[in-house]
């Protein structure tokens, strides 16, 4: 799913007015009659207060529309306009002359204004839109600074008043409501996807609202959500005939002394991702356990004891043998390590070999960028924010994150699976996919190892890089969500979630 800029979705609205045709009051009732629906699917008809705020833009235009739809299930409304006493959109007129007919419509112009809200009510912020440029100031900021003080579930249509839709917040302390809910229009705002702006959106739904497809599908975008129906659509299915050499052969370089678990997390993820053949390359001290962790993987051995120095082979043709390289969990920094580092990646960027770099691998190359000169093209990286901002730089906010994700990769060549609550795939062409699956029980250690086995094993199976980077993180979030609801978000573990990629795989079959 696409995620357009606040512009392209004015286009939008004016491309579906004019090509549908439709009139812009009619499209408005279209969309508010959607956001009724979803509204009596959360909350029923209620019996409890509800208290809309409008603004006046179309954002109240709506507000006002809502506010009518909902007199007529005879739920007990009390409706606000906010400094708009003689002034408003056209559609926002049209509403307030229309709800006026059936109820009062109170305007705010002083904060003396503002009615008391009680907790039970249910709120509804139509204040501003998607199109909100400035901070709030004034009136509308005292209200907004109501509704949060107030103890009462708050429902925002399109977007949290007071928030930016698709730039960073011009500082701390701005007044944005602290929604409960937000049920936006045709698809999300990148807003709604970043850890600074996220925490003021609540649970939030995408509602179809019928905006022109064809002006959505020729519109260019930079950012895109991963959804259920896009991952189906790249999950390949096996042939009756197939045969472990069919899905390729990889080998895992992970684990020192004292960090063999993510050796075994990573080998274990891989397995269930569909590998045909595993090779776990550790050190010396790990070999019994991998042979016990992971039986259905072979194990290759260090000549070091405690960390990675060389493959067996000398490192010269070991490579030759396998088709998919993954590398970095649980490694260690070493000085030797950081040379057999290096060599690994010359020989596997000679090779063209689909390679993933997490982990230690990562904070060895923040530590020698040199080497990232040596990753093999069309890469998969999958550092966590710490991790990316050693790579790179400190962001100053979730904006110029993505801006140095987008720079990075395509400096590279990479794709750079940015870990978070909506992991960000960042391709080489400047295009960032965020996902739609996982939850906060999968913040614990391990299951990044589990992520960097789950992709490593796609690339084997001959998904290109951006399906197996898409795929991989959706699996990795949506087999945390299978696993959250037996173990609860606290009790959760990684061995937890990689028990439950199968049925990851089986909910997209």
């Amino acid at each position: 799913m696409k995620i357009l800029t606040t512009k392209q979705i004015r286009e939008a609205d004016a491309a579906t007015i004019k090509n549908e045709p439709i009139s812009s009051i009619d499209l408005m009732e279209r969309a508010t009659t959607v956001f009724l629906h979803q509204f009596l699917e959360t909350f029923g008809v209620t019996v409890n207060p509800v208290y809309i705020f409008c603004g006046p833009g179309n954002n109240g235009g709506d507000g006002l529309a809502f506010a009518r739809l909902l007199h007529q299930h005879n739920c007990k409304i009390h409706v606000y306009t906010v400094g708009a006493s003689n002034k408003g959109s056209d559609d926002f007129k049209t509403n307030r002359t229309r709800l006026r007919e059936l109820v009062s419509v109170k305007n705010i112009e002083v904060e003396q204004d503002i009615p008391e809200i009680p907790r039970e009510a249910i709120v509804i912020d139509a204040l501003f839109g998607s199109g909100l440029s400035r901070k709030v100031e004034g009136i509308f900021a005292k209200v907004i600074e109501k509704i949060n003080a107030s103890e009462a579930a708050v429902v925002s249509i399109d977007i949290p008043s007071g928030l930016f839709a698709d730039k960073p917040l011009e500082e701390e302390g701005c007044s944005i409501i602290q929604a409960t809910y937000t049920f936006t229009f045709q698809m999300p705002k990148i807003a709604f996807l970043l850890p600074e702006t996220t925490r003021y959106t609540g649970t939030w739904e995408t509602l179809d609202i019928g905006l022109d497809r064809d002006y959505i599908n020729q519109a260019d975008a930079d950012y895109y959500y991963t959804d259920e129906m896009l991952v189906r659509s790249i999950l390949k299915r096996r042939k009756i005939h197939a045969h472990k050499g069919d899905f390729g052969k990889t080998i895992l370089v992970c684990g020192s002394h004292g960090k063999m678990g993510a050796a075994v997390l990573c080998a274990r993820a891989c397995l269930h991702s569909g590998v045909g053949l595993l090779t776990v390359h550790v050190p010396e001290c790990g070999y019994q356990i991998l042979q016990m962790s992971a039986p259905e993987a072979m194990t290759t051995v260090d000549r070091h004891q405690y960390i990675f120095t060389d493959l067996p082979q000398a490192g010269s043709t070991a490579l030759n043998n396998y088709t998919t390289l993954g590398i970095g969990p649980g490694l260690g920094t070493a000085e030797e390590t950081t040379l057999a580092l290096k060599n690994i990646l010359e020989k596997a960027k000679s090779l063209q070999m689909p390679s993933v770099l997490d982990a230690d691998a990562l904070n060895i190359c923040s530590k020698n960028p040199e080497l990232l000169e040596l990753l093999p093209e069309n890469s998969i990286l999958t550092p966590h924010p710490k991790e990316f901002e050693r790579l790179t730089e400190p962001a100053k906010n979730d904006f110029h994150r993505l801006q140095l994700l987008q720079s990075f990769a395509k400096r590279y060549k990479v794709f750079v699976v940015l870990k978070g609550a909506h992991t960000a795939v960042g391709t080489s062409n400047g295009k960032i996919c965020f996902n739609s699956s996982g939850n906060p029980g999968m913040a614990s250690g391990g299951t990044g190892d589990a992520l960097t086995g789950i992709i490593t094993g796609l690339l084997s199976q001959k998904y290109d890089p951006l399906e197996a980077a898409i795929l991989g993180v959706y699996l990795h979030g949506k087999a945390g969500d299978l696993a959250v609801e037996s173990m609860g978000q606290q009790a959760m573990l990684a061995s937890n979630l990689i028990d439950h990629i199968g049925a990851a795989y089986k909910s997209l079959t």
